[in-house]
């Protein structure tokens, strides 16, 4: 899920590039209208975000991702039902900071500062740059980005210098590129794979994810690891549950790590607690 919050403004003027009249699209256009959206309830958790396998998957799917399986059963104990939806992320983030659903799945610390986090992470993120499969550029810091154009994810948080580097040429289309809406990776490796841009950013275990479940799309080339970083279930600072969350989420961890069932909940995605 590799999300930082860019600026709305920033946002519309890298919907496209000179060349390509087709770029624009309205971020989060594939949302529900607001009039559709749940409301949190007493006994009821409402965590979102964006599609992402493994880590979070397509919501009402047989397999949700297992940061969506270990959420449910920790609160279940607890005595809250989980309730798991797909937004675009940026629009995730909104609905939290807005008390409308109760948290977010798969974040990164760098997506939103605002919010509260538990002690223990849920998951590992491992951000890697692609490219064509024809390319032979290889990425070795920032430098290395000169005369490229980078593909990002609106709302997507990478690394502290990735983010950096995004914010800094959000204005400049031939420098950095942001797509939006709810499942945006299948869009970005079309556009890899049409030449259309030349590097993508994407977490290692939700590309090979993808790829084993997209075996008609046109694989990308790993053209080098820019950051590893922990994953969370975070919480809104302004909602009145967020500390009780945060403590059922620490305490529900740490029983699951020490009875062995996070083990078997992540097998099922081919990961384990080492990777």
């Amino acid at each position: 899920m590799l999300k930082y919050m860019l600026f709305v403004a920033a946002l519309c003027l890298t919907a496209c590039s000179p060349d390509d009249p087709a770029k624009p699209e309205h971020p989060e256009a594939n949302d529900p209208p607001q009039s559709l959206l749940p409301t949190p309830g007493e006994h009821r958790v409402i965590l979102a975000a964006d599609p992402w396998c493994p880590h979070n998957c397509e919501a009402g799917s047989e397999t949700e991702g297992y940061m969506v399986d270990i959420a449910r059963e920790i609160f279940a104990e607890a005595g809250y039902q989980l309730e798991y939806r797909n937004y675009g992320w940026a629009r995730t983030l909104n609905l939290a900071r807005d008390n409308l659903i109760d948290g977010i799945i798969g974040a990164l610390k760098g997506d939103a500062l605002d919010f509260v986090y538990p002690e223990h992470a849920v998951g590992t993120a491992r951000i890697a740059l692609y490219t064509h499969p024809d390319s032979k550029w290889h990425y070795e810091g920032l430098e290395s980005l000169s005369g490229k154009t980078l593909l990002v994810i609106n709302g997507y948080s990478y690394s502290p210098e990735l983010d950096r580097y995004i914010e800094d040429h959000a204005g400049n289309p031939e420098l950095v590129w942001v797509i939006s809406g709810v499942a945006p990776l299948g869009r970005a490796l079309k556009l890899l794979d049409r030449e259309r841009t030349d590097v993508f950013v994407e977490d290692r275990s939700v590309m090979d994810w993808y790829l084993r479940h997209h075996a008609d799309d046109s694989a990308p080339r790993l053209a080098g690891m820019a950051y590893t970083a922990p994953l969370y279930i975070a919480f809104p600072a302004v909602s009145p549950k967020s500390e009780e969350l945060t403590e059922l989420l620490d305490a529900g961890l740490a029983r699951l790590t020490d009875n062995g069932r996070l083990e078997a909940i992540m097998a099922p995605y081919g990961l384990s607690l080492s990777d």
